[in-house]
């Protein structure tokens, strides 16, 4: 896997992925664009709901939404390094069973989701879940 990232001008840059696609980021705490640790965090957030919604869904749950919303904690003072993330799974589906969610959304943060296991391997990583039964 690879990666090309190249500056645009200020402090703005385009990153483009090995498979074509292109993301801008900003250097400027996000004033036009994500921030690189806003992508850091973006990016553990879209690895964990894929698995989620994959392991939900091979569970034979009837998964009708899944937002994963993530909260930080993060040093004071230069590097500004992330020292706790939780991810909020808020799962929506009919009849889920409370055991299976339970056990997807950590099977996520502990075995499958790469970006999660990496950042884990240095700082906390929690998550927590909540149910909302569709009618």
């Amino acid at each position: 896997m690879n990666s090309v990232v190249k500056w645009t001008g200020d402090l703005q840059f385009v990153a483009t992925s090995a498979s074509g696609h292109s993301v801008v980021l900003d250097g400027q705490g996000g004033k036009t664009a994500p921030s690189p640790m806003e992508m850091v965090l973006m990016a553990a957030g879209g690895c964990s709901s894929v698995d989620v919604v994959d392991g939900l869904k091979q569970a034979g749950q009837a998964i009708t939404g899944c937002e994963a919303s993530l909260t930080t904690e993060r040093r004071e003072q230069a590097p500004k390094l992330f020292t706790k993330i939780n991810i909020h799974f808020a799962i929506t589906g009919q009849k889920l069973d409370e055991a299976i969610v339970e056990q997807v959304t950590l099977d996520s943060l502990t075995k499958y989701c790469s970006v999660c296991l990496m950042l884990g391997a240095g700082i906390e990583m929690t998550h927590t879940w909540s149910i909302t039964q569709d009618q």
